[in-house]
């Protein structure tokens, strides 16, 4: 109802070539990939022959050199075709810019490429079996041999786990100091002592590969350290903002689709000789959801455009991933209701979307911890 006046000609042509690709090369394989626990692998070097991947990645290591709104439309396109499988948004936006900004030109040079050309999948190694949200009781270790380090322990939780070439691990490399201690590494996965565990099954997004991983002193060139060291923590809460974001879009996109599903399938379906879409119950609860996905539009089109003037700030984000992902899963229960017996069944969509969108109040800080920032700059 409200014109997004964000994108331009370019952005919408774009847009469309990326949901063509999903609706062709993604939609009619997501229900065996869910069997698979994984997307099938080509899938990221077509991406990345379009384009897809990393498209905010500057020229000089093969990238575009696009704005975040490319990266926008790509998460939102994903989430408006169902296909929570897809793990190009942590790939692009959180695991390639950590390499951009704090990585050495020979890292850049090393990595980015192969991240944009989809040659390597990229993840992200924070969570812990005891450290969740608390980044600062992380345990892994990575102790200095002079010109490398030897890292040890384990993660969970692992988005892209199962397909990733490289992962870039936070671990402590001074276990005195706290949070202090932290650095980024920059570990490939076919190195001696990384093993990847189970492919862990979920509740939702059943095609998202989600792995526990193990390293056993795996040997990293120090030249992998990300930034300085000790310094990772600080990286950390500097690109959060970004990835709350990414949570964000994914979050109103998603609800978006849910009410345009619900309220066709309302039109359609008849309860007492009368389509249900009739009943006032229906579209007095249509209409809230309407309202509230709309206001959501609008406070994360604004966060996008902070995010594109480099003013985002953390209780912003903050507040908005947990102001969005809470509306997010209330969208899909209404919805669901209105399907009646069939929205619980796993061949509609929205039984899949209500089962996928309950991570989304977990995953990149609980909304309880949202909540925390948020209350601590009042």
């Amino acid at each position: 109802m409200i014109p997004r006046t964000l994108f331009d000609s370019d952005h919408e042509s774009f847009r469309d070539t990326v949901r063509k690709f999903l609706d062709k090369e993604a939609v009619p394989f997501h229900p065996q990939w869910e069997k698979d626990g994984h997307v099938d692998r080509a899938l990221w070097y077509k991406a990345g022959e379009l384009g897809m991947l990393c498209p905010t990645m500057p020229e000089e290591y093969g990238g575009l050199g696009c704005d975040y709104r490319y990266s926008a439309i790509v998460m939102e396109e994903i989430a408006r075709s169902g296909c929570s499988g897809i793990g190009f948004p942590l790939h692009s936006d959180i695991v390639a810019p950590y390499i951009l900004h704090y990585g050495s030109e020979e890292l850049k040079h090393k990595y980015i490429p192969k991240l944009i050309s989809g040659e390597m999948v990229g993840a992200i190694a924070m969570t812990e079996p005891g450290a969740g949200s608390d980044l600062q009781g992380v345990k892994t270790t990575a102790i200095d041999k002079g010109d490398h380090y030897i890292l040890n322990g384990s993660k969970t939780f692992i988005t892209n786990g199962q397909l990733a070439d490289l992962v870039i691990v936070v671990a402590k490399t001074d276990p005195s100091e706290g949070a202090k201690g932290t650095s980024l590494l920059i570990v490939e996965c076919d190195w001696d002592g990384f093993e990847k565990g189970q492919n862990l099954e979920k509740i939702g997004m059943k095609a998202q590969d989600t792995s526990e991983l193990f390293f056993q002193d795996v040997k990293v060139p120090k030249e992998n350290l990300l930034g300085g060291e000790g310094q990772g923590f600080a990286y950390l809460m500097q690109e959060l903002p970004q990835e709350r974001l990414l949570v964000g879009l994914t979050a109103i996109a998603s609800a978006e689709a849910a009410l345009e599903w619900t309220t066709e399938y309302v039109k359609d379906r008849k309860a007492f000789k009368k389509p249900v879409m009739s009943f006032q119950n229906t579209r007095f609860k249509l209409a809230e959801l309407t309202s509230d996905t709309l206001a959501g539009r609008c406070f994360v089109d604004r966060c996008l455009e902070l995010h594109l003037e480099g003013k985002l700030d953390v209780p912003t984000a903050a507040a908005m991933k947990q102001w969005t992902t809470d509306l997010q899963f209330k969208v899909m229960d209404e919805c669901m209701q209105l399907f009646g017996g069939y929205g619980y069944m796993w061949e509609y969509p929205i039984a899949r979307a209500w089962a996928d969108a309950r991570v989304q109040k977990i995953y990149a800080g609980t909304n309880e911890i949202m909540k925390e920032i948020v209350a601590r700059a009042l």
